[in-house]
């Protein structure tokens, strides 16, 4: 894969259109091992322009108590890498176009060991990666192991992030910036919309990719409001805990993210 990968192609064409991006993240694992690629699936049918896919992991410092409890529940039916992968060259047997993310947490990756894990996400399907922990100042060599095998380093900023940092962070992003839309774990409900406004201007402003809107996405409403200082959302939490309550995940997962798209869409 070239370095102008999927995520790229995809966003470009959705700022051709005027399109907000749509990004949903789920826990691969969760809520079953055998729902993960038919949830992605029906993602994708519900309106989902990139999926993030969470690698489960003991100690996720970042999330609320709905990813963390995900990833338990992920991790007590032993899922890991091998199988995170092999659920992204699944899902490629028939959807060779949406860009997949994979998000999660250093530890993993440096037990597989960096090189290995490259090569074998870029063979599966992978077009990104995104590592919660690992700080801008000692990004630069994971980025370059990645960007040789085809693949983006994501990033994170959040309103706590200084000048300094944004600006590193920025003039070294790949494919998107995630911007979490407040300081806290995932899942909190603490929104200012005025300070979403200001904040995600200023990095929108510093950096030449797009500016993805996370944290605090609940429905269309908040969809739609967020999208409106970014160049899309990513919704989280609130699908996690809708899937977990699914008879049926695959048809929640494409009810849930069809609304938000009619919302995104909606003139």
């Amino acid at each position: 894969m070239s370095a102008a990968n999927r995520i790229d192609s995809r966003l470009a064409a959705l700022k051709q259109a005027n399109r907000k991006a749509l990004v949903p993240f789920i826990t691969a694992g969760d809520p079953s091992l055998e729902a993960t690629v038919p949830v992605m699936h029906a993602l994708v049918e519900g309106g989902a322009d990139l999926i993030e896919l969470g690698v489960p992991f003991s100690d996720p410092m970042a999330d609320g108590p709905v990813i963390q409890k995900s990833s338990e529940r992920a991790i007590e039916r032993k899922v890991g890498l091998t199988f995170v992968l092999a659920c992204v060259r699944e899902f490629r047997a028939k959807n060779t176009e949406t860009p997949v993310v994979l998000m999660g947490y250093l530890n993993p990756i440096e037990m597989r060991g960096l090189e290995r894990f490259a090569s074998e996400a870029a063979e599966a399907g992978v077009d990104g990666v995104l590592l919660v922990d690992l700080p801008p100042e000692e990004a630069d060599p994971v980025r370059e192991v990645l960007t040789t095998h085809g693949l983006h380093l994501i990033a994170l900023v959040a309103p706590t992030t200084t000048e300094t940092r944004l600006a590193m962070v920025a003039s070294n992003a790949q494919g998107y910036l995630y911007y979490v839309s407040f300081a806290g774990v995932t899942g909190a409900n603490k929104i200012d919309a005025g300070d979403v406004a200001g904040k995600a201007a200023l990095v929108r402003h510093s950096t030449k990719v797009p500016v993805l809107i996370g944290f605090g996405i609940k429905d269309a409403a908040s969809a739609r409001h967020l999208a409106a200082h970014g160049d899309g959302v990513i919704v989280g939490s609130a699908l996690v805990e809708a899937l977990a309550a699914a008879s049926d995940p695959a048809a929640t997962a494409r009810s849930f993210l069809s609304a938000l798209r009619s919302g995104l869409d909606a003139p």
